[in-house]
């Protein structure tokens, strides 16, 4: 079966973002999105193998965009600055693309080489960053792991609506971000 004509492999996966974003990952279906592109489900398998595969692609496409959201962030800065850059990037990620954040943290195969080369490239921005404090092998990936606890978790929080004291979610992350660079400095300064 030919696919349709102008419907390629990153046209799906546009619309699937747009889907998971505005209504939320469970509304991705099929349907929904055979629906949104004006054509008939079954032409969707010319370009994804089923829901499985269409949220496979949704995760890697996510991880990408965030890699490029946050790298972009980065360019021109350093050290302290550049990890502003990264986290702000990060969250303003998750604002923008709710949907696709929830399913690349609901959906991913760490089993399909894609997924892990994509995640990996995301860990690689922030390990690149954080080479400017000498943060070296383990210490390095603690610092990540952290790092990305942080970020997921505030961002995570945020989406739920579980900030509910009426002050700056802006300034709250600031000042979160600022800790963690206090204790990155503290463990350089121990080095």
């Amino acid at each position: 079966m030919m696919p349709r004509a102008g419907l390629d492999t990153q046209t799906v996966l546009t619309a699937a973002a747009e889907i998971a974003d505005t209504k939320g990952v469970e509304e991705l279906t099929l349907a929904t999105l055979a629906q949104k592109l004006g054509v008939r489900s079954p032409s969707l398998y010319n370009h994804v193998h089923g829901l499985p595969g269409l949220r496979n692609k949704l995760v890697i496409y996510g991880m990408n965009q965030m890699r490029e959201a946050m790298a972009r962030a980065a360019i021109g800065k350093s050290k302290d600055e550049a990890v502003r850059a990264i986290a702000e990037a990060y969250l303003e990620f998750v604002r923008r693309h709710p949907g696709v954040y929830e399913a690349t943290n609901r959906y991913p195969d760490m089993n399909d080489p894609a997924v892990q080369k994509a995640a990996g490239e995301v860990v690689e921005v922030v390990i690149q960053v954080l080479q400017a404090y000498g943060l070296k092998d383990d210490t390095a990936i603690h610092i990540v792991r952290g790092f990305r606890s942080m970020l997921h978790g505030f961002a995570s929080i945020e989406q739920q609506g579980g900030f509910g004291i009426p002050l700056d979610l802006n300034e709250s992350f600031r000042m979160l971000v600022d800790t963690l660079l206090a204790g990155i400095h503290a463990l350089h300064e121990v080095k």
